[in-house]
């Protein structure tokens, strides 16, 4: 046990490609900004066509069969978020081991404190913006969402098209300009996207669930609950005079909060009309075992 874990923590914190990881324009994929505004134009304005030309073909709301496509995306997914939150988790505690040491002249300065905000001049390098670019590479196969629901005809088609643009940019936004919390942005994230896919997997591979167990649901409230809670701590360190000279990104961080706020409002928006949104995993088993059968 003792011999897997400790090759788990080599493979996930220790590799040197991890390490010694940098966050540059030039060697890393979509690491432009070019390729990034590209990439979001075309991805909504392809699935706001494909929407309005399957609305002028088929009048009625019927669905594209796609097979077992969402299911085995739903499993990729779920295994990928695994695998950024053991990495992240297993990052962030050796990079605290590792400097700790530069913390005992910083009286105010604490792990939890470190977790929130980075300190002004942060470099995105090291560990956890390894894993902080793994993740941000996973939201372009997270994107896919937006299209299946373009294709299975959901509503609130185009509201999910556009919050699944907002994560790739803000997850952008985090390398970019370093930005404060996003340890334990990613951390919730990958959690509740873990749990939320794999509950998506099993109903969509048809194995028995709870009828009504509102799994996509708990995921979502406790993630937005999660970042509330993170934009708090940001705004009482970096304005309350906590952190002495402020909080690394804090530029980003007011751009990612309009974002998260117009997140909000799609949550919102979906699951204020009972659950018609189904966004990753589907509201209840029962609603994905319904979408299933049309």
């Amino acid at each position: 046990m003792a011999a897997a874990t400790s090759t788990a923590a080599y493979w996930l914190a220790e590799h040197p490609a991890i390490v010694s990881f940098r966050w540059s324009p030039t060697g890393l994929w979509f690491s432009t900004w070019a390729f990034l505004l590209g990439f979001l134009a075309s991805y909504v304005a392809l699935c706001l066509a494909l929407d309005a030309i399957l609305a002028a073909l088929l009048r009625r709301r019927r669905p594209l069969p796609l097979g077992p496509l969402p299911a085995a995306h739903a499993l990729l997914m779920a295994a990928v978020s695994a695998a950024i939150f053991a990495g992240t988790l297993l990052s962030a505690l050796a990079e605290i081991r590792d400097t700790r040491w530069s913390w005992r002249g910083r009286s105010r300065t604490t792990p939890f404190r470190w977790l929130l905000c980075f300190p002004p001049g942060t470099r995105s390098s090291g560990r956890v913006f390894f894993w902080s670019y793994a993740y941000y590479l996973s939201r372009y196969l997270h994107a896919a969402r937006g299209l299946f629901a373009v294709l299975q005809r959901r509503r609130g088609a185009a509201a999910r098209v556009f919050a699944h643009a907002a994560s790739v940019a803000m997850a952008f936004l985090w390398l970019e300009f370093s930005q404060s919390f996003q340890v334990l942005a990613i951390l919730a994230s990958t959690l509740a996207h873990a749990v939320a896919f794999g509950f998506r997997f099993w109903v969509g591979a048809g194995l028995p669930a709870a009828r009504g167990a509102p799994v996509a649901l708990a995921c979502q409230c406790a993630l937005l609950g999660c970042n509330l809670l993170c934009h708090v701590g940001v705004v009482w360190m970096h304005f309350g005079g906590v952190a002495g000279g402020g909080c690394s990104g804090i530029g980003a961080w007011v751009f990612n909060t309009l974002l998260n706020a117009a997140l909000l409002w799609v949550f919102l928006h979906c699951y204020g009309k009972r659950g018609v949104c189904d966004d990753d995993g589907g509201a209840t088993a029962a609603s994905a075992r319904h979408d299933k059968d049309l």
